[in-house]
């Protein structure tokens, strides 16, 4: 009896032991993981004020991370670095409010020592073009002897990962990309493509449709959505709430924060996981479709694929790479044009990334009579990344995009679910930091 009783007793501090153990190893593990280092390439400043949101709710959670980089890399539109600099300005005068919560917030002057300015407008054909300030700092920071993989949160063009990874291909087993496709990528063919091309084993979350998730508004939030949410919980905080009015009146969009979001809740490092940016799924080919000549009505093309145009022309002395004819698209009222370049030996060739679903209709114009007046159009639908061709571009194991399961829609929004199911929590999250700035 008593030696049962004593190797009971034995066996519970055994358990005690073990567990305490355990327990202590997990806290120290916490306490001592590394903040995720990231650099943001950002359109900020240019026509899509979501980027202004989403750089207010960085800079309201930058005690998370160790930022590296805010890059100023606008594909389209006038963006630069003064819209970041304005942004840190109100973030300095909240500053004070937020570090009575955190001791780890960045110094304002610090945020702007790494702001630097990328590439303004697209890259050409080839892809890239000259460094940046911005293209050299990602290179810089990738380089730097850290164990920890520099984050590189694209959203907007990729002109400047690009040319980083053109200037040095051997970063791209240094970082890992997540980048806001969608509207951005039609934006960025040329620098799409070339990655893709070149750099089939980079790692590379390729978001094209489930960010929308985070603005949907058919998760409703204790009555809470994107139009009242500023009314409950942004009106009256400080000075970047004052100024979070001034973007689509204070409705929350944000299409960029989920990339934000991925890396400060969940495992960053298994992209099918849970997580508020989203979960994904592995995808081995990026539709590249090639067309001779202009397309009709009969021909189908998935949404954010590449359609390659080649047209014939005169045999010319304009140098390869040079901007000599214009693809031109309806866009509401208004009409939005592409550039076309020369590739030499009367190849004249585009390339061209619809952004939805819809029956898109095109004309070339150019001072060369063989190309000027074309007309085309393209059945454009909704399931991403879509059938296989064989000009497709080949990836590799670490290419990630938005998940094709039907149940995971979030109306016509492919994986819009794996981000809109998380709305709440992150949401709710984001409103203790706003009541921070309204303490006294």
């Amino acid at each position: 009896m008593f030696n049962r009783s004593l190797i009971n007793l034995c066996l519970c501090l055994v358990l005690v032991f073990t567990t305490c153990t355990s327990c202590s190893n997990k806290k120290k593990v916490l306490k001592h993981k590394e903040k995720p280092r990231i650099i943001i390439s950002s359109d900020i400043g240019g026509t899509d004020p979501d980027d202004n949101q989403s750089m207010t709710h960085l800079l309201m959670y930058n005690d998370l991370f160790t930022i590296e980089g805010l890059v100023s890399s606008p594909s389209y539109g006038k963006g630069s670095t003064s819209e970041i600099l304005r942004m840190i300005d109100l973030y300095e005068k909240d500053l004070p409010r937020l570090q009575k919560h955190s001791q780890d917030f960045a110094e304002p002057d610090y945020l702007r020592s790494i702001t630097k300015q990328g590439r303004q407008g697209n890259a050409p054909y080839s892809g890239y073009t000259t460094a940046t300030k911005g293209s050299n700092w990602i290179i810089k920071c990738a380089k730097d002897d850290k164990p920890e993989p520099l984050w590189v949160l694209v959203w907007g063009g990729l002109e400047d990962v690009a040319q980083a990874l053109h200037d040095a291909p051997e970063i791209q087993n240094k970082i890992k990309v997540y980048w806001i496709g969608g509207p951005n990528k039609k934006w960025s063919a040329n620098s799409y493509a070339y990655i893709a091309a070149h750099f089939p084993d980079l790692w590379f979350i390729e978001v094209n449709a489930s960010y929308y998730g985070f603005f949907s508004d058919n998760v409703m939030i204790d009555s809470i959505n994107s139009t009242n949410y500023f009314e409950k919980y942004i009106h009256e905080a400080g000075h970047l709430g004052k100024d979070f009015k001034n973007y689509y009146n204070g409705e929350v969009k944000m299409g960029d924060t989920p990339s934000l979001l991925y890396v400060m809740n969940g495992n960053p490092e298994n992209p099918a996981g849970e997580s508020w940016g989203g979960s994904f799924e592995t995808f081995n080919h990026s539709p590249r479709i090639v067309h001779h000549g202009v397309t009709t009505l009969k021909d189908t093309v998935a949404f954010c694929s590449i359609n390659e145009f080649h047209l014939k022309g005169p045999v010319t002395n304009i140098p390869k790479d040079s901007i000599c004819f214009w693809m031109e698209v309806p866009f509401g009222k208004s009409t939005q044009k592409w550039p076309g370049y020369y590739l030499g030996e009367g190849d004249y060739a585009i390339k061209y990334i619809p952004k939805k679903a819809e029956i898109l209709n095109y004309t070339f114009t150019s001072e060369i009579p063989e190309i000027n007046g074309l007309k085309g159009a393209l059945v454009v639908d909704n399931f991403w990344p879509g059938k296989k061709h064989k000009t497709d571009y080949q990836l590799g194991n670490n290419w990630y995009t938005d998940k094709a399961d039907k149940n995971l829609y979030d109306g016509k929004i492919q994986g819009g679910k794996t981000i809109s199911k998380w709305r709440e929590e992150s949401l709710l999250d984001w409103a203790k930091r706003w009541a921070w700035l309204k303490d006294e």
